[in-house]
């Protein structure tokens, strides 16, 4: 008899385990650490995670220090987070990458950072050259009220202008005839950033001014070759990354201007809404006022 209960007991062990292993749920994130951190921030904005209030903007997985849906992570690099959606439960994907998968944040996303997100995507050239002609043209034209409503009107709410005073394009303090006939090249991402290029390019070929943009689809060649002066400047990350990359790679790249601001989102691979996570542990309620 008791052996028969011992088995039963053990059947029963197995079972709760295999239960518990079903109910994980799994969420892929970006495995560099702002942007990974920057997805986790998401989480523990919405109530699912704690984080470790050290761990600043590099969180990882492991700065969570309360986790109790027993979420497991996923990290992966952040162009290839879109493939392995259909694999996990949920995923966290980069703007630009998202909509490089067909996926507007807006309106496919079941969770999304506010528009007043902090992380606003950044020109960027090589230290020395920030004040040059040929930077201050490209900040110019990229701060114009022609690519702000370019924003605007293509991308609905997916990318946000942060110039809170458009321009029409052009530097009063820029020697524009000495810098006809030159080209300026840029190292960007082709969603959206490419395509802002483009815009901001027309307003440079008013001053006979060539801009080549050279896409990337990965987050590290764009400071690489910005760094080693193969090209000019780029257009790809936001300020907490390029921050972060030059303290862990010794490079010397310079914000030049703020331009849009990508808000991350929270997509559905194998849950089409949020009601596998159930109620958020650490959701803030509002309080009832006493009568």
């Amino acid at each position: 008899m008791k052996k028969f209960l011992s088995l039963i007991l053990a059947a029963l062990l197995v079972l709760s385990a295999t239960v518990a292993l079903a109910d994980e749920i799994v969420i892929a994130v970006p495995n560099d650490p702002t942007n990974e951190g920057r997805a986790l921030l998401l989480l523990e904005a919405n109530g699912y995670i704690k984080l470790d209030p050290e761990a600043g903007v590099t969180a990882t997985a492991a700065n969570i220090i309360e986790n109790p849906l027993g979420i497991k992570f996923e990290e992966v690099e952040a162009a290839m987070v879109p493939n392995v959606l259909a694999d996990v439960d949920y995923a966290i994907i980069n703007n630009n990458f998202a909509l490089d998968y067909g996926l507007n944040p807006v309106e496919n996303s079941l969770l999304i950072e506010s528009a007043d997100s902090p992380y606003a995507n950044v020109l960027c050239v090589k230290a020395g050259n920030e004040n040059s002609d040929a930077a201050k043209a490209l900040a110019a034209a990229l701060y114009s009220q022609k690519v702000a409503d370019y924003i605007t009107a293509t991308y609905n709410g997916a990318a946000v202008s942060v110039v809170a005073e458009p321009t029409d394009g052009f530097d009063a303090t820029v020697d524009y005839e000495a810098l006809a006939g030159t080209t300026i090249t840029v190292a960007a991402s082709p969603t959206p950033h490419a395509q802002i290029l483009a815009v901001a390019a027309q307003i440079l070929a008013e001053k006979n001014v060539t801009l080549e943009v050279i896409e990337f689809s990965d987050y590290v060649q764009p400071n690489m070759v910005v760094d080693a002066g193969e090209v000019f400047a780029n257009y790809f990350a936001h300020i907490p990354y390029q921050e972060n990359f030059n303290a862990e790679n010794g490079t010397q790249i310079v914000i030049v201007a703020p331009i849009h601001v990508e808000p991350m989102g929270l997509y559905g691979g194998q849950q089409a809404d949020l009601s596998a996570l159930g109620v958020p542990p650490f959701a803030v309620t509002e309080e009832v006022p006493a009568e």
